[in-house]
């Protein structure tokens, strides 16, 4: 079953979105927008992050996935 990993850091300011295992990155790319995608050895983007991301103290972070028709 594929998996989407989602945390979301506060104090940090963080978002970070993987699509496969964390540990299969290699190397990061900034694309200017507060935005870091990481990427596999052959890279393909398995993640990214998204700086300066906060939600009020008061609201809770709730991810909805869906699946588009093949």
């Amino acid at each position: 079953m594929a998996q989407v990993k989602v945390f979301y850091d506060r104090e940090g300011k963080t978002l970070t979105v993987w699509f496969t295992e964390p540990s299969h990155e290699y190397i990061c790319e900034e694309t200017g927008e507060e935005v870091v995608l990481m990427k596999d050895t052959a890279g393909h983007v398995i993640g990214f992050e998204k700086l300066n991301f906060s939600i009020p103290r008061s609201d809770s972070l709730q991810v909805a996935l869906e699946t588009a028709p093949a």
